[in-house]
């Protein structure tokens, strides 16, 4: 990847990464992981107690992406 590319990409990821934060409240390092997930093109899986945020997180996620 190009540093042009990088340069432009880098502003819609720090939107994407506050939009996250403002819907998922102290799920820092998971935001990040699902973040680097994404952008190398791999999987995700997202497991923990119930009452986490999981669900709240991707569907946030998909708001965000427009999907």
């Amino acid at each position: 990847m190009t540093t042009d590319r990088l340069d432009a990409l880098l502003p819609k990821l720090q939107q994407l990464r506050g939009a996250l934060a403002q819907a998922v409240v102290g799920q820092h390092a998971v935001v990040e992981q699902l973040l680097i997930g994404l952008l190398a093109g791999g999987h995700c899986l997202l497991e923990g107690a119930p009452g986490l945020g999981k669900t709240l997180l991707v569907r946030s996620l998909g708001q965000a992406l427009e999907l």
